[in-house]
């Protein structure tokens, strides 16, 4: 009889895909931020966490597969990297539902981030009229759903896929 050929899924190519598909979302995150406008809540700076983690540690899996390391470590390194996309999956969902009025959101739901100008010289007078987000109100809403609601929809096709890699 002969031995069947298991075939392994290629580690390091699902790594580097996961590195830069978590970098292209952040990414994209960060250009709504900065070139849209759009100042993100504190929720909406908390949902990002788990790419600024996950990208690079994909990155370090798929130089770890391609040295020929463990494949134990690969795998280990892709499941952190599906369970970090699981706590981001859990993080949009939760903002979601404030967006939705589900339930309320934190108490402290409000961020200052590019709140207030640079400059000094107008800096009194923006802190008077320029308000942070609250995370209970969707920026923006595409097809329905707010960047939390997007995120969502990223984060469990990035979980599905760091987990079948890490089999």
């Amino acid at each position: 009889m002969m031995p069947t050929a298991s075939i392994q899924p290629n580690h390091t190519l699902a790594a580097l895909f996961l590195g830069v598909a978590m970098a292209a979302v952040v990414g994209t995150a960060l250009g709504f931020e900065h070139i849209g406008g759009y100042i993100p809540c504190a929720l909406c700076l908390e949902q990002r966490i788990p790419y600024y983690v996950g990208a690079p540690l994909m990155l370090v899996a798929a130089i770890v597969s391609k040295a020929g390391g463990p494949s134990w470590a690969v795998r280990g390194l892709l499941a952190i990297g599906g369970l970090l996309m699981l706590y981001g999956l859990v993080l949009g969902v939760y903002h979601s539902g404030v967006e939705w009025h589900w339930w309320d959101g934190p108490a402290s739901c409000a961020t200052s981030a590019d709140a207030v100008t640079k400059d000094a010289g107008s800096l009194l007078g923006d802190l008077s009229s320029k308000k942070p987000p609250s995370c209970d109100a969707a920026a923006l809403r595409v097809l329905g759903l707010s960047f939390a609601g997007w995120n969502v929809l990223a984060s469990a096709a990035l979980a599905a896929i760091a987990f079948r890699a890490a089999r």
